[in-house]
């Protein structure tokens, strides 16, 4: 079970980051620095995400 729980946590981290980063393309004025480190910080939780789910599934077979 807390393995579902980590895994909603991230996924709820990876919606939030994506309406950050909605919000930062439509605002010209922001940095494409902070553009850039909120794909990255997209990505990496993204990664986890996958990674976890594969550890879910190799564990049930």
């Amino acid at each position: 079970m807390a393995m579902q729980a980590h895994l909603f946590e991230l996924e709820r981290k990876h919606k939030i980051l994506e309406n950050e980063l909605h919000d930062a393309l439509v605002h010209l004025s922001t940095d494409d620095m902070q553009i850039v480190e909120l794909k990255r910080r997209k990505l990496m939780v993204k990664d986890e995400i996958e990674r976890l789910k594969q550890t879910a599934n190799e564990t049930l077979h």
